[in-house]
């Protein structure tokens, strides 16, 4: 199930260099120091995150560079990290996108600086802790630590005039999106108590390992399911818990929100735990997780064809591809979980990218309404490229990294769910429409604004994020094979533990 632990605790490292790297940006004394310190501290932890890919046996199923130290003894509580082929690539990913957030920001932040940029590196830092926890308690620390820095990076730096509302907001529905995450975890503690027939504490457990081993009865796997499915449906997010999204779309930094729409932490918890923890229940209720992704699809994509607004079209299309996720997980075959995983991980680039790119443009032109926009392309040429091609992947575009995810999805949907695959192909020329539409709006036309005119295109730093995304697009693209050796292993894994009657 897991490989013995390895003589560095990379993991540790990967988590730490963040953290620390908060401390460093205070030693710079102005913007150009602060966000240099910030860039450096991002660039080391993705070759730590590399040499975690790197060093990665992709043919092992289990865990791996797993580390272990008692934290909480009287509770049974751990600090217990490891990487599998799905959790893995999550890291450098990660790393990446964080990086992109702050060469984003790299002139559009003037005041406080140093404290944007150790907002934003204490979030890299339990963002990248969620990925590996293996203990629910130290998930769960991770999983709320993130409401911190959001909130003053929101409130703070945001471009709308309601942007303390957003921050609100958006805290206070992932503070009651947790309450039923503790209850779920708890609930599983105390089941393990009462089969071990040690009282708690003593019998309690937070251990994922010891968890996925202890059986728990259908009655109970049901609530449990419940539980941390509406937990993480609030952040992925699952419709009809999406309002926060589009609000904070409008109204935070563009470059926070590209955190927040390209890593779906709730699709990778309910991928982790909500299924592997609950699976008889999981499986019994497939026609539940195919009908919320149905329904985000169709209304995320719908929602998406009515804006005029960049930002609030890549707030409501990210509704829409969840549903994907969700649809995949559904089908419990490897092609539709593979391609759950592949689409997670696309989002962390496409998505992403997308919304660092419009942070760039918005920083230029000062918003990111089509009608302001018209003709783009002429003084941008480099910028709406690279927005095109992202906007490609995001439709499932051949030879670009969306195209194996949701082939697969779709593929493995098809083979259990008829019409929910259909209504996801649906979805598919809906997001072709929602795209190209407001797009050639934006983009293309007559230049009727002296702004658009004046705009400068991408300079070498952004050209250099740019490419780098578009690159890892077209790699995934042509060469598909080589983020599913990795995935595919972990899968199948994953689909054997969790199938009825383990």
């Amino acid at each position: 199930m897991l490989t013995a632990p390895d003589t560095l605790p990379l993991l540790s490292l990967v988590i730490l260099a963040p953290l620390l790297g908060a401390g460093l940006v205070w030693l710079g004394r102005t913007q150009r120091q602060a966000r240099g310190i910030a860039l450096a501290v991002m660039a080391a932890d993705l070759l730590l995150a590399l040499a975690v890919t790197l060093r990665f046996d992709a043919g092992n199923p289990g865990f791996q560079f797993v580390e272990r130290a008692t934290w909480i003894p009287t509770l049974n509580v751990h600090y217990l990290v490891g990487v599998d082929g799905i959790s893995v690539l999550f890291l450098p990913l990660t790393a990446v996108l964080f990086a992109g957030a702050i060469i984003a920001s790299w002139t559009s932040v003037r005041t406080m600086p140093r404290l944007y940029y150790a907002l934003t590196l204490l979030l890299a830092s339990a963002t990248l802790g969620i990925f590996v926890a293996l203990d629910t308690l130290l998930f769960f620390l991770f999983w709320e630590l993130t409401l911190i820095p959001l909130y003053f990076l929101v409130s703070l730096w945001g471009i709308g005039p309601n942007r303390r509302y957003a921050a609100v907001k958006y805290t206070m529905v992932m503070l009651v999106g947790g309450v039923p995450l503790l209850f779920g975890f708890l609930l599983l503690a105390f089941t393990h108590a009462k089969v071990s027939g040690i009282a708690p504490p003593g019998g309690l457990a937070f251990d994922y390992f010891t968890l996925l081993g202890t059986p728990s009865p259908v009655e109970l796997q049901y609530a449990v399911f419940a539980l941390l499915l509406l937990g993480f449906a609030v952040k992925l997010p699952v419709f009809p818990f999406h309002t926060w999204l589009p609000v904070v779309a409008m109204e935070g930094p563009a470059a926070v929100t590209a955190l927040l729409t390209g890593l779906k932490l709730g699709g990778y918890g309910v991928l982790r735990f909500a299924v592997p923890l609950a699976p008889q229940a999981a499986h019994e209720l497939h026609w539940l997780l195919a009908g919320l992704g149905v329904t985000g699809i169709l209304y995320g994509a719908l929602a998406a064809l009515a804006q005029t607004n960049l930002r609030r079209m890549l707030a409501y299309a990210s509704v829409s591809h969840v549903g994907l996720v969700l649809l995949g997980l559904s089908s419990f075959n490897p092609q539709g979980v593979q391609g759950a995983v592949l689409l997670l991980l696309n989002f962390t680039v496409v998505s992403g990218g997308l919304f660092l790119l419009t942070a760039m443009l918005h920083h230029r032109i000062g918003s990111s309404e089509a009608v302001s926009l018209g003709g783009a392309a002429q003084s941008m040429p480099l910028l709406a490229a690279f927005y095109l091609l992202l906007g490609l992947a995001g439709m499932g575009v051949p030879l670009t990294s969306g195209f194996p995810a949701e082939h697969l999805i779709l593929i493995g949907t098809l083979q259990v769910h008829l019409g929910a695959g259909l209504a996801a192909l649906f979805g598919a020329v809906l997001t072709a429409a929602y795209f190209l539409g407001l797009y050639r709006r934006a983009f293309f036309g007559q230049v009727t604004s002296p702004v658009v005119a004046a705009a400068v295109d991408l300079v070498p730093r952004e050209l250099a994020l740019a490419g780098s995304l578009a690159g890892l697009v077209l790699l995934a693209g042509l060469f598909p094979n080589a983020v599913l050796d990795v995935v595919r292993a972990a899968t199948e894994g994953w689909l054997a533990a969790t199938a009825p009657g383990r």
